[in-house]
């Protein structure tokens, strides 16, 4: 193994973090065994990276960010590189392009092949253009990224349909072998995995905030977004988002993902709005994931308060009850449980809980999962799918959860329990004909439809006998209004 050099590090200025790349010579080794322990130790894996694209058809070329399976293995900030992993030595070699002499007049520097393995701790550097040949020399079998993201359906590509035929379907191994090892690895976090995804998620908390200190009415929904990419950029070394930020006032709060660009965060806030915002900030592609519920004039309402105590109480619920060995879906249950007694006791909803549990009343108000797992994607990686996985539930609500596993120490997930007043759903459950309707006090819900929506998120890791949140943000309502009103934090 070749050693660490003061270089192999990545960081962005004296007070930011800096993660070893032994982070990602970790998680190879990591792969080595496992493919080995399944018995797939005989071949080599062949990966792909993320490719540099460009807008349309023009010469800009957006910020290029890494695809996040070739990341968690490698670590490469460039694009159109391609990586090979010998399962059965062990040994690392990365392509990077071959570059034309301009590119130094333009882009800077070439960095040689030497440079590039001091950098990222593997073992030999090759050019991309060497790739196919390589592959094609390799007298085994060739493990390729094949399989369906549990969240967005899709496929990861392999090597492409052009080169994989030109490797010959003998030669190569197109089944979820590959795809199921790093995907079940990338649930649990390495310490080194956790002090990047800590990091990301105490600056994220600082720049919410710092948002809440600054909301007042009249500010429009977007200078909150600039607020926090500023802060995370300036203080924290954080280029990019973990995922674009939903800033929503009042009645946009129930928007469950809103912010996108047909509804970008262009609203003014106004006194008496609740203000939702979802926002994180990703440091060498490890994300963070928060969000706050705050009262633009500074104080909650009466009704404001109950729905937001009632979110608050089931998400501190949860906070004590994950451990390892719990059932992602009994936390959810146990989240809406809390959310319906607080519907009861403020007067929005009438009846027994557990029969509203039964016919998923609860999902009229919280139709998404409780959270989901966190890591090199905002939504990571194998929430369904894996050998012995539970499958995705059909209920109500349940079926949105993002996995239905059992928790595991070194699990890092999102916890974000919600209350929302949505109107297709209100509408729906107050139709004649409906079979929960009868549990609605209509004039009650009806007065909240432009409330929006609360919804609290903490970014967490399961340890061995319990979980740690890595969220700082003022939480209780005592909590939220000292800080707009000019109290310190924490």
């Amino acid at each position: 193994m070749r050693a660490e050099s003061a270089r192999a590090t990545f960081e962005r200025g004296q007070d930011t973090l800096r993660v070893s790349y032994e982070l990602h010579r970790e998680n190879r080794a990591r792969a080595v065994e496992a493919m080995r322990a399944r018995g797939d130790g005989d071949g080599v894996v062949a990966m792909t990276g993320g490719r540099q694209t460009r807008r349309y058809s023009t010469d800009n070329e957006p910020l290029f960010r890494q695809e996040s399976y070739f990341h968690w293995m490698f670590g490469v900030l460039e694009g159109d590189c391609h990586g090979a992993l010998d399962a059965r030595t062990g040994k690392s070699t990365l392509f990077v392009p071959r570059l034309p002499e301009e590119y130094a007049i333009w882009m800077g520097a070439i960095e040689t092949r030497e440079s590039f393995a001091e950098r990222y701790l593997v073992d030999e550097v090759m050019y991309a253009d060497e790739f196919e040949g390589y592959l094609k020399a390799l007298d085994t079998k060739i493990y390729v990224l094949k399989g369906v993201n549990s969240d967005s359906g899709d496929v990861t590509d392999g090597l492409g349909a052009e080169l994989e035929a030109a490797l010959g379907a003998t030669k190569i191994d197109a089944t979820d072998a590959l795809f199921n090892v790093i995907t079940e690895l990338r649930t649990v976090k390495t310490a080194r995995e956790q002090e990047v995804l800590k990091y990301a998620s105490k600056i994220s908390s600082m720049a919410h905030v710092e948002v809440i200190r600054s909301l007042k009415p009249g500010m429009m929904e977007y200078q909150l977004e600039s607020l926090f990419k500023h802060t995370c950029y300036s203080r924290g070394g954080m280029r990019n988002e973990s995922y674009t930020s939903i800033c929503a006032a009042g009645k946009n709060g129930a928007t469950l993902h809103y912010g996108h660009a047909g509804a970008p965060n262009s609203a003014q806030i106004k006194e008496g709005d609740l203000v939702l915002m979802d926002m994180g900030a990703e440091y060498h592609c490890y994300a963070a994931d928060i969000t706050t519920t705050v009262p633009a004039g500074g104080k909650f309402t009466p009704d404001a308060k109950i729905i937001y105590e009632g979110v608050l109480a089931a998400h501190q619920a949860v906070l004590k009850a994950l451990k390892p060995g719990c059932a992602w879906l009994d936390l959810q249950r146990l989240a809406e449980t809390h959310i319906l007694r607080a519907l009861v006791d403020g007067g929005f909803l009438v009846g027994d809980i557990d029969e509203m549990m039964a016919k998923r009343v609860s999902a009229t108000f919280m139709p998404h999962g409780l959270g989901h797992h966190l890591g090199v994607d905002t939504h990571d990686v194998g929430g369904y799918g894996l050998p012995g996985t539970p499958a995705r539930s059909t209920e109500p609500g349940l079926k949105n959860c993002r996995t239905a596993s059992l928790m595991k120490e070194g699990n890092v997930m999102t916890i974000e329990p919600g209350c929302y007043f949505i109107d297709v759903l209100l509408d729906r459950a107050l139709a004649d004909g409906s079979d929960i309707k009868q549990y609605f006090v209509a004039d009650r819900v009806n007065a909240c439809r432009s409330m929006g929506g609360v919804r609290l998120e903490d970014n967490v890791v399961v340890t061995a006998d319990g979980c740690q949140s890595w969220t700082s943000v003022p939480r209780t309502v005592a909590e939220v209004e000292a800080v707009m009103a000019g109290a310190s934090w924490p």
